[in-house]
Order: structure tokens, then sequence, then C-alpha cells
């Protein structure tokens, strides 16, 4: 403050000549101006210092630290993010293989109740096959006894009457039948 002070002094005492009249010449080299000169330069500086120092520095200031601090703030918060996603990643990876051998279990486990399953299904239908064979069996032994029986009636018929055809006579049917008999006793064993 006080060199404004010191400096509007001298610019008033060097206002006793007509600053406004300019010689022949360039006036800003007249020695005459530049007390005039030097004032009105100091005060423009001076005006453009105070307001640059005490309005645009700070908001500029202000602005590049608030930019800091944001940029300081998003890098943070994206690490924070990273080891986020990072964990849930191995979450996610632990969850799979835990799920991973949850379905091999069930797998195994389900194999083995197939297994068994078709074990007894197959045990089951091999008795009762067994059942039926057997009984296939017996009705084949009941059926070869009542064939025999009802081959030589059978025989016994036809012989009759190709005998009663072919010579006109009825035969006795006890002979026949004693013949049918001795024939196929002699020849049930090749076919039987």
């Amino acid at each position: 403050m006080k060199r404004i002070k010191i400096i509007l002094t001298l610019v008033l005492i060097n206002f006793n000549t007509n600053l406004f009249t300019a010689e022949a010449g360039m006036p800003q080299l007249d020695p005459t101006y530049w007390i005039s000169q030097a004032f009105w330069l100091i005060l423009v500086f001076s005006i453009l210092y105070i307001s640059i120092s005490k309005l645009y520095l700070p908001k500029i200031k202000n602005n590049l630290e608030t930019r800091e601090n944001k940029i300081k703030e998003d890098l943070e918060s994206a690490n924070k993010f990273k080891d986020q996603s990072e964990s849930k990643i191995k979450e996610y990876e632990a969850i799979i293989e835990n799920a991973k051998k949850e379905v091999s279990k069930i797998h195994f486990e389900s194999k083995q109740i197939l297994v068994k399953d078709i074990k007894s299904k197959k045990d089951t239908m091999e008795k009762e096959i067994e059942k039926e064979i057997i009984k296939a069996q017996k009705e084949i032994i009941e059926l070869k006894k009542n064939s025999v029986s009802s081959i030589q009636k059978i025989s016994e018929n036809i012989a009759s009457n190709i005998i009663e055809n072919v010579s006109g006579d009825k035969l006795n049917e006890s002979s026949i039948k004693a013949v049918v008999e001795d024939v196929s006793k002699k020849n049930v064993g090749k076919y039987l």
C-alpha cells in the first residue's frame, strides 16, 4: 500500500508539465512521460497480479486439487471394485467346483441305485423265466405223454380205415391196437 502512495505522489509531481501534448516523435520515448507510463504500467500489472493471484489462481488450484482428489477416489473405488470382483470370481469358482462335486456325487449315487434296481429286476425276471421254463417243460412232458396216447389212437383209427378201405373187411380193433402200440414203442424214442 505504501508503494502505491509513493508512486501516486511521484506521478502528481510529474504532472507539472503538459503530459498530454506530444512533441514530434514517439511519446513513449520522451523522458517526460516515463513516470506516467511507469505509473500505469505498475498499476495495470498490480491489478492483473492481484486479480490473478487472488481470484483466478485459487480457483484453478482448487479445480486441480478437486480433479486430483476425484482421480484418487476413482482409483480407490476402482481398486475396491476390482477386489470385490476378484472375491466374487473366487466365490463363483468355489460354487461351481462344489456344484461339480455334488453333480458327480449325485450321478454316482444314481448310477448305484440304477445298477441295484436293474440287478433286482433282472433277478426277478430270471426267476420268472425259470418258473416259466419249468412250467413249459412240465407242459411239454405232459404233452409228450398225452401225445403218445393221442398218436396211438389216431394211428389206430387211420390204420383201421386204411385196412377197411383196402381189404373191405373190418379187422379186430384189439389187434390193430396191439400192432400200433408195438410200432410206437419201437419208434417213440426216435421222435420224442
